[in-house]
């Protein structure tokens, strides 16, 4: 299991690809569900309060992010100035180009790294309002990819009937120069490492699959995996806004998207437009404490999904009347029995379902309430049945592993961008050893199982180069920040901290669960938000919505 910071991922349905190793889940149809990144989970877990209170979980971090000159330095001019040819790339009404940036932004005349950047025009007859740029999350989504199945076409019709939908890959991400670490049957191996080791040799085994990781990392992408911090990636996005013709940036970020939105906004707060920021992150935060608050943020996730379990005539973790905390315990019973007796998936690789698939394919569930009736079925076919297959396809899911055995790089860039951007959250396995009693009290499902998940930047081959810091982006214009009071990936007091410390923010709040707000289905969040990027009207102080 690999820490993730959260993704977005589209919430309309769409069809699982047929799995050989999958028969009797072929004709399944399931919505894909968003990882944490979790800092937790495997991919689970990594990363987030508003008003006017400061009720973050650890106190904020004493510097700020300095924004960088409002000229363009002269050893940019020919970045700045670059114009992008445009051409047809396989996606019928979508455009693709190829940006050029420096590698090093210290050293701009030594190397470029070369950038996928996708558009769809404006639709609609009205006057156009420039270019509407947006990002997934990850780190390591893909937004080019984002751009094309969902917000190019999924986004509010008056939206896009105004904007040209605008997405670029960032560095080190899918299209744009991939961080590559391992093949696919060494990610099988790592994808099903105990996370919950019971012995010194499996803590020893688990170290060992990380250090494998970095490695690899380290082997195959030796230039680029010293520069994909997130820093650098938003001075990425302002070159793509001079070349697109901007005089401002207008943004729709979701999940790690609103820390890179937000890094943007602290950098250039002079360049700020319409910026959205949903499922926000909390930049003070050291890396424990925030895989802490996203174990506890998951923990919250799956009270809801057991509440409404039992509800249901076909929940296989307790019947009508069951608490939350026995629901817990028995998926946790389930748990262990997979760690010493794995069950059948039909795989034709010879995966089977053991206790770190299992979890992974929970936690992704935990995503979007609208998986919970999938899980449920899923967790009926593992555990009457003797049928792992469900959970393995909601795992594969999360670490987008196709039925050939083949992985993006999603995995790799997210442990790229995550290990560069703060100080690993453990050095040590003594370390993780002592946090487990804070990490199970915040969750006793899933809190043993996300603490080890941290330790993986602790062999990182590079060493970070970001620290905790506030973003205030002082002088920005208005910038709403959207957060879900039961948002497993960034727990809703990330919004809260984020929305104080920006000089200008707005915080809209969405009381209820999943992850992100945005066209997830609340007229009165869409509703704000569409407000905003079509006329430039912030959503009124305080204001919530349900």
């Amino acid at each position: 299991m690999q820490i993730r910071r959260p993704l977005r991922r589209p919430t309309q349905p769409q069809s699982n690809q047929d799995r050989r190793s999958h028969q009797s889940h072929r004709s399944h149809r399931s919505r894909r569900t968003g990882s944490a990144l979790l800092a937790a989970a495997a991919l689970l877990v990594s990363a987030c309060s508003s008003g006017a209170s400061t009720t973050a979980a650890s106190p904020a971090a004493d510097v700020a992010l300095a924004p960088l000159a409002r000229s363009t330095p002269s050893t940019l001019a020919s970045y700045y100035g670059q114009k992008l040819t445009w051409h047809t790339c396989g996606v019928p009404g979508f455009e693709c180009a190829t940006m050029r940036a420096p590698l090093d932004y210290a050293k701009p005349a030594a190397e470029d790294i070369r950038l996928a950047v996708a558009r769809k025009r404006a639709t609609g007859k009205g006057k156009p309002l420039g270019s509407l740029m947006v990002n997934p999350g990850g780190p390591g989504g893909s937004a080019v990819g984002y751009l094309q199945q969902f917000a190019g076409v999924g986004y509010p019709a008056q939206v896009r009937a105004r904007y040209d939908m605008v997405a670029m890959d960032p560095r080190g991400v899918a299209r744009s120069e991939p961080v590559e670490c391992l093949g696919g049957r060494a990610m099988d191996t790592f994808t099903q490492t105990d996370t919950t080791p019971d012995s010194r040799r499996e803590t020893t085994q688990l170290v060992d699959e990380y250090k494998k990781f970095a490695e690899g990392c380290g082997a195959h992408s030796p230039d680029v995996l010293r520069h994909v911090s997130t820093v650098e990636a938003a001075r990425d996005m302002d070159i793509l806004r001079a070349a697109l013709g901007d005089r401002k940036l207008t943004y729709v970020g979701a999940s790690y998207g609103t820390f890179l939105g937000a890094t943007y906004a602290g950098l250039f707060p002079d360049r700020v437009g319409r910026v959205v920021l949903d499922g926000a992150m909390d930049p003070s935060l050291p890396a424990r404490r925030m895989n802490l608050d996203q174990t506890a943020g998951f923990e919250t996730a799956f009270q809801s999904f057991a509440k409404d379990c039992v509800r249901q005539t076909d929940c296989p973790l307790g019947g009508k009347g069951t608490t939350p905390a026995k629901v817990g315990t028995n998926l946790k019973a389930f748990f262990k029995k997979l760690d010493a007796h794995p069950v059948p998936t039909g795989d034709t690789d010879g995966r089977k379902l053991g206790e770190a698939l299992a979890t992974t394919g929970v936690i992704a569930a935990m995503y979007d309430e609208a998986a919970w009736p999938q899980l449920r079925e899923a967790l009926t076919s593992a555990m009457k049945e003797n049928d792992g297959a469900g959970l393995l396809v909601l795992s594969d899911s999360y670490y987008e592993r196709d039925a050939d055995g083949r992985y993006s790089n999603l995995m790799f860039a997210n442990a790229a961008v995550n290990c560069l951007d703060l100080p690993a959250a453990f050095s040590t396995t003594d370390q993780v050893e002592k946090a487990l009693p804070a990490f199970e009290k915040a969750s006793p499902v899933f809190g043993k199982g996300l603490a080890w998940a941290a330790l993986n930047c602790a062999y990182w081959p590079v060493r970070a180069t970001g620290e905790p810091h506030r973003i205030e982006a002082k002088g920005a214009a208005p910038i709403v920040v959207v957060g879900t009071t039961r948002d497993p990936a960034t727990p809703y007091r990330w919004a809260q901290s984020l929305a104080h410390q920006l000089s200008s923010a707005r915080l809209l709040t969405y009381v209820g669960d999943g992850h992100t707000a945005y066209g997830r289905g609340s007229a009165c969040i869409d509703s704000a938000i569409n407000t905003y990027l079509l006329r430039g009207t912030p959503p009124a102080r305080g204001k919530r919505c349900s």
